[in-house]
């Protein structure tokens, strides 16, 4: 945040991981720029998450459970960059050439170029079509193994995700053409598709209750946690209000896998301290103090 009567605010951290050391600062202008350095040397957003992979948990990660399929499909997908950084662009690829072959279908329903206009993103969504389904399907496949594990730590058992692969093909978009031309849309494919989250209860979605949803949220993050730290990047962890909403057993489990954790940090407006954290930081009002 940019401190009042300020034109903006600089943050600086020093980072020790998988052997290399650096710094690293992100300066913000209230009139909307931003810059970012490592080593003082300007660079993007994506790559300090490249190399130096931070997860956060926040309430309203909830949606992740609890909205819709595009919610997930998103979340799926960003830890499909983080996991696997060669097809960090693979979603967006797809993206463009589906907007762009929306576009040619409504350009021919409208009478304005000919069917031929279709074929060449046709082709290109049904192969990044396929690529796409490929690599989420492998991505569930991999993180599956922890999630069941973490959800069972948690108190959920039965824990499952499962994507089913779309069959998107250049046969099947040129034979539904017809109705794609007329919606001014493609009808199928990866961009179409839930990624669906279940335990013993069923569907989290439907039928978890507010404590089971924030547990398989944490057991997603975790999940994703171990995957990075196996390829020998592990990540920092940066989790607020965790605690609210798990009763004392949840609690104790998630502190337990939090200490597996090369760093986390947690924030809550109390806490046990029978949880032993190796700093306690105390904000009251406005003014930080280590107790």
């Amino acid at each position: 945040l940019i401190q009042s009567g300020c034109d903006g605010a600089r943050a600086i951290a020093k980072i020790s991981s998988a052997g290399e050391n650096a710094e690293t600062s992100l300066t913000i202008q209230r009139s909307g720029g931003k810059e970012s350095l490592l080593n003082g040397v300007s660079t993007s957003l994506d790559q300090l998450r490249t190399r130096f992979p931070v997860l956060v948990f926040l309430p309203d990660r909830l949606a992740v459970v609890k909205g819709g399929p595009s919610v997930r499909r998103t979340y799926f997908d960003r830890m499909l960059g983080r996991i696997r950084p060669k097809l960090a662009g693979l979603p967006s690829e797809y993206a463009l050439a589906l907007n762009q072959r929306g576009a040619a279908l409504r350009r021919v329903r409208d009478g304005f170029v000919s069917r031929d206009a279709i074929e060449p993103w046709t082709e290109a969504v049904a192969r990044l079509g396929q690529e796409l389904d490929v690599a989420r399907a492998d991505l569930v496949a991999q993180i599956n193994p922890h999630f069941d594990r973490i959800c069972r730590t948690l108190g959920l058992t039965e824990a499952e995700i499962s994507y089913r692969l779309s069959e998107i093909s250049i046969a099947v978009l040129e034979e539904r053409c017809a109705r794609d031309i007329d919606r001014g849309t493609t009808g199928i494919g990866p961009h179409l598709l839930d990624i669906s989250l279940k335990t013993e209860v069923g569907d989290l979605r439907s039928f978890g209750s507010q404590g089971q949803q924030r547990s398989a949220v944490l057991a997603l993050l975790l999940a994703e946690a171990a995957c990075l730290t196996e390829q020998g990047r592990p990540p920092t962890l940066l989790l607020d209000d965790v605690l609210s909403e798990l009763d004392r057993d949840r609690c104790t489990s998630l502190v337990a896998l939090l200490e597996e954790q090369t760093q986390a940090l947690v924030t809550a407006t109390d806490y046990d301290k029978a949880f032993d954290p190796a700093c306690v930081v105390e904000v009251k009002p406005g003014i930080a103090r280590v107790v």
